[in-house]
């Protein structure tokens, strides 16, 4: 059956796994993703305020995060939407790392500002709208960070391993597939997450594979039963927002839990980290935090 990927998927050679290609693990700063621990991105979806990034960073970084999320630049669907803010939300990024030991994923949203991210952030975000924007992967595998690279709204496995490849083919092997939900019929949820997507890629790509279960659900309750999904398919890790005031967010907050429900998100998922074979950072944080 491994043959027949391989020919399917033979024009993103360098992405598949096999004989002479093992699976990649990434390392960020003491972190390791796609290795056997189960790595959680968390935060807000734009960096608002100071104070709002630091109490959440601090909260999720307790809870097990081993990464902080948060948009600095924002595409919206609506140009009234709140679009981020640039420069010094990635200021805010940084202090926020320095004050926790965090790493930091963020997105870019063009080739120009590819350096000027790259000089805060420990993975660059490329964002579902750009998932084929090949000027900007380009730009971004010449950076040399680690990259998170989320599939397109309407993009197949095929197109997304694609743009990965395009990544690898400039000289950047650190590459993380992203399973975000894709826009299918069904409209009482943002977007249709594709598990499916997740296993087969897992079975055929040697990059690690993340789950954003934040964007595929649209709704904060939807999200603990999505991310559950997500680790019994065989996600490396998750990426999901949190904000300490969700009704008050500037952007998504429908779909951002309470730092409450983060909290019972990360326990809740032990057992079944525990059920794919995934060792959990979970324990460890609350042993630490005197929880």
């Amino acid at each position: 059956m491994r043959d027949r990927w391989q020919q399917q998927f033979a024009d993103a050679p360098d992405c598949l796994i096999g004989p002479k290609r093992p699976r990649t693990v990434l390392h960020v700063l003491d972190i390791e993703i796609g290795g056997d621990e189960f790595v959680t991105m968390a935060g807000p979806c734009s960096v608002e305020t100071e104070r709002q990034l630091l109490v959440t960073a601090e909260r999720v970084r307790q809870a097990g995060a081993q990464i902080l999320r948060g948009g600095a630049f924002k595409p919206r669907s609506s140009p009234y939407s709140f679009q981020g803010l640039g420069i010094e939300g990635l200021r805010m990024l940084a202090h926020a790392r320095e004050a926790t030991g965090l790493a930091i994923v963020t997105e870019v949203v063009s080739e120009a500002d590819v350096p000027l991210v790259a000089e805060y952030a420990d993975i660059l975000q490329i964002g579902s709208r750009n998932m084929e924007n090949y000027a900007l992967l380009e730009a971004a595998a010449q950076s040399r960070r680690p990259i998170l690279l989320k599939r397109g709204m309407v993009a197949t496995v095929g197109d997304l391993l694609r743009s990965a490849q395009c990544i690898l083919s400039h000289g950047n092997p650190k590459v993380m597939l992203c399973e975000r939900g894709i826009r299918g019929f069904e409209t009482a949820t943002r977007n249709t997450l594709d598990a499916g997507a997740i296993v087969l890629l897992k079975q055929v790509s040697c990059l690690p594979v993340i789950v954003d279960p934040s964007h595929a659900a649209g709704y904060r309750d939807l999200v603990s039963g999505y991310a559950r999904v997500g680790v019994a398919a065989g996600a490396d890790g998750m990426i999901v927002e949190v904000h300490p005031e969700p009704e008050q967010a500037w952007s998504d907050g429908g779909q951002s839990l309470t730092l409450e429900q983060f909290d019972a998100l990360m326990t809740d998922l032990e057992p079944w980290m525990a059920l794919a074979g995934r060792r959990s950072y979970v324990r460890a944080a609350l042993v630490e935090a005197g929880r």
